[in-house]
């Protein structure tokens, strides 16, 4: 991961999170929507996801998106997988710089993957072995490092011993994940700081759900803390289907302007954002839950009539 000096660095999850919880729509359309978020300067986008077909639909069509990311040179794509077979999948599709989630808890883990929590950590050094033997970057991300809708609040020290073995077993890269959005600015700084502690070398990042509307303040009290690394998905779309409960994610365009009105470049342009955003509803067919997308954008003073 690349940050922009003195800036934050936003990874684009609005193909793959975004997607993954809604209806199917055509390749084409999902084409569409990353050629318009690839205009926005974005220079990392999460594409989809190699899994089940019968579990997540929408992203059946993981190759055929694949095949047509050398339209865009200029953005470094990325998938998940969930196990040994989605990493196959996703080498011989070319995409070499996957994301692997594990679970905090055993019950989400259960639901999410149909194994526990420390059967997903066994197989990070196995995974991390064909990631790396192809010349890619691994990320493990820690789910449900603040709540289970299965099994309750998830202990801090869970997710920072998770996160002390991923790194022991080949991950390259580590993001803690907020699933289904109850964390708060406290609870956020509480769970950054033991994982830093676990892991002072690396590089974190963080993956924020705004079911409860605490997204954006999260967001802030990460980078106050140093983080510089954050997951953001067009219009707020998002959610597990294995997490009851889970919203959508931070807005792509909310988190933009929230840190370019700071002073805090992105190398995003928050209108080209707000555009493909109202393409995302379009193409969906259905609202999102953007506030800025609601208010039109950035204010524009009123002409007081004569």
């Amino acid at each position: 991961m690349s940050t922009p000096a003195a800036g934050v660095d936003i990874r684009e999850v609005g193909p793959r999170d975004g997607l993954q919880n809604e209806k199917p729509i055509p390749t084409a359309a999902k084409l569409e929507l990353i050629d318009a978020l690839a205009a926005t300067g974005v220079g990392r986008i999460e594409v989809t996801s190699f899994v089940s077909p019968r579990a997540i639909p929408a992203l059946a069509d993981a190759e055929a998106v694949a095949a047509h990311l050398d339209r865009w040179p200029q953005v470094t794509f990325s998938a998940l997988v969930a196990g040994l077979g989605g990493v196959r999948r996703a080498l011989a599709a070319g995409l070499t710089r996957l994301e692997y989630v594990v679970s905090a808890s055993d019950g989400h883990s259960r639901a999410n993957v149909g194994r526990s929590s420390e059967e997903s950590i066994a197989l990070i050094a196995p995974v991390a072995e064909l990631v790396h033997r192809a010349g890619g970057q691994l990320e493990v991300i820690v789910a449900i490092a603040f709540d289970c809708p299965f099994d309750g609040p998830t202990p801090p020290e869970r997710v920072a011993e998770i996160a002390r073995r991923a790194v022991l077993s080949g991950a390259d890269v580590l993001s803690v994940a907020d699933t289904i959005g109850t964390a708060t600015p406290v609870r956020v700084g509480d769970v950054l700081t033991r994982v830093r502690d676990a892991v002072p070398a690396m590089d974190l990042g963080l993956h924020l759900h705004d079911t409860r509307g605490q997204g954006l303040a999260n967001a802030w009290a990460a980078y106050t803390l140093g983080i510089r690394h954050f997951d953001a998905s067009v219009g707020g779309l998002g959610g597990c289907p294995f997490a009851p409960g889970a919203g959508g994610n931070i807005a792509t365009e909310e988190l933009v302007y929230m840190f370019e009105d700071g002073g805090i470049a992105t190398g995003i342009d928050v209108d080209e954002t707000l555009t493909a955003a109202r393409l995302a509803g379009k193409l969906l067919d259905t609202p999102l839950g953007s506030g800025l997308l609601r208010a039109g954008g950035r204010p524009v003073p009123v002409t007081a009539a004569d």
